[in-house]
């Protein structure tokens, strides 16, 4: 085995591997390795998701792919209960993922220097302190949700856990920048839902450990939640929003796939009319869903770009395709479709990357949440931001959709929407810019990534 050096600095970055959390950590490693060329950034994920995220982009040189197991044991049948990949992965991950940094420290012969993990992860505080090293996280969410998080003890104590029923809309006017928003909006596994549950465990864990990170990084930038900023502030060692990361950290024109020419065929529509579907990779509407925003398209003439799966266009009514005043595409370039300036309102479940994107590009959202954080983005959207509407309901029927693209984009309710993006957006490009508060905590981050010193 090789003489273990301290000379160069090894970060070992461990990735959560669901929905879109490691996207946007791959886009910040890619960023500081460009910036710490002398830096190994060892990279842990599964399989799959690493094979997603390496196929397509260009990577730096010090960026080193690690595969980890997955956790679900050989031969093992999926019973079709929630979140059951995610539990059988955490069930393994604290063991699975020291394993391999093991693995690169032995390869590489540099000691550990820093440790950054998906802030879901509570027991990179216990690996950290393990191999004397700092310990950043990154938080997939927003300012809101993050709040919410580290609140959980408070909010427990203040409205209990036995059942919000009748109580759905008191607001948490005690907490610093949230009195908007309410009991039913918080994700589940705070107040509501399975508290028991490995999800609901984890998140809990992680809000009470997070204030002991080096530093909190999130998607986001200062100005769109400032009272919430100042307050994580003073709740956290480093709170650094970084983005929004469409903005900061673009892909180079040549790099964007429009390999199903959704943005040749934007370029033929005229100014803020066409609606942009798209509803990431994991939240899918069901098919009574899927059926009455088809109806509401065809009923309005409303053009549009759809990214709907292959397997989702069977719940589409006959004929739609070749009847409709749109595309639909098995995926979309969705940060470039929604800064097209032909793109006038954007159908969303509300997940924060595609929120960030939607004020990167100035599109007023309809939105439709379904899990997480969507709901709490939603009220920001809706309430605070006032830069969209969300469907009645929380559900898509065709007259619910039709009256909110009659009023994204014919009333006066959403010429004030796009006049409140506006203002969001100039902040969002203000915030990456040389002066900007998200490049000023971009260079804290990279010295602390740089530093051989534990924070």
């Amino acid at each position: 085995m090789p003489q273990l050096t301290n000379s160069e600095p090894h970060v070992a970055v461990l990735n959560f591997p669901f929905g879109t959390h490691a996207a946007p950590v791959r886009t910040i490693i890619n960023r500081l390795a460009m910036a710490c060329p002398n830096t190994l950034f060892s990279f842990f994920n599964i399989a799959q998701s690493n094979n997603s995220l390496f196929s397509s982009q260009q990577t730096q040189p010090n960026i080193q792919p690690y595969n980890v197991p997955d956790g679900v044991p050989d031969g093992y049948v999926f019973a079709g209960k929630p979140q059951e990949d995610i539990e059988l992965f955490m069930k393994a991950a604290q063991e699975n993922l020291k394993k391999g940094v093991e693995v690169a420290v032995a390869e590489s012969g540099r000691k550990l220097s820093c440790l950054v993990t998906d802030a879901f992860f509570w027991f990179g505080k216990e690996m950290a302190m393990e191999y004397g090293v700092p310990w950043l996280t990154f938080f997939a969410s927003g300012a809101s949700a993050l709040s919410s998080h580290i609140y959980t003890d408070l909010l427990r104590e203040k409205f209990g856990v036995e059942g919000i029923v009748g109580r759905e809309d008191e607001t948490l006017n005690f907490i610093p920048g949230m009195s908007d928003i309410r009991i039913l909006d918080l994700p589940e596994g705070i107040i509501s839902g399975n508290l028991d549950s490995i999800f609901s465990r984890m998140l809990h864990r992680m809000g009470q450990v997070l204030p002991v990170a080096a530093a909190v990084m999130i998607n986001s930038f200062e100005e769109v939640d400032p009272v919430i900023t100042n307050d994580l502030k003073s709740k956290l060692k480093r709170f650094l929003p970084v983005g929004p990361l469409s903005l900061s950290a673009p892909p180079p024109p040549a790099a964007v796939d429009d390999s199903y020419g959704c943005l040749a065929w934007l370029d033929k529509q005229k100014p803020a009319t066409v609606a942009y579907i798209g509803f990431g990779s994991v939240a899918i509407p069901p098919p009574n869903e899927l059926l009455a925003l088809a109806e509401a398209l065809e009923a309005t003439r409303v053009p549009f770009v759809w990214s709907l799966r292959d397997k989702s266009k069977v719940h589409l009514p006959n004929g739609f395709i070749e009847r409709a005043n749109g595309i639909v595409v098995p995926w979309a370039p969705q940060p470039q479709v929604l800064a097209h300036s032909a793109v006038g309102v954007f159908f969303s479940h509300c997940g924060f990357g595609s929120v960030q994107e939607s004020i990167s590009g100035g599109v007023p959202m309809i939105g439709r949440p379904f899990f997480g954080d969507h709901k709490v983005n939603a009220r920001m959207i809706e309430v605070v931001w006032q830069i969209g509407v969300i469907v009645k309901g929380g559900i898509f029927t065709k007259n619910g959709i039709m009256s909110c693209l009659d009023l994204v984009l014919a009333q006066e309710k959403g010429k004030q929407m796009r006049e409140n993006l506006k203002a969001l957006k100039e902040l969002a490009h203000a915030a990456v810019g040389p002066q900007g508060s998200s490049t000023r905590n971009f260079k804290a981050l990279l010295d602390l990534i740089s530093s051989k010193t534990s924070a």
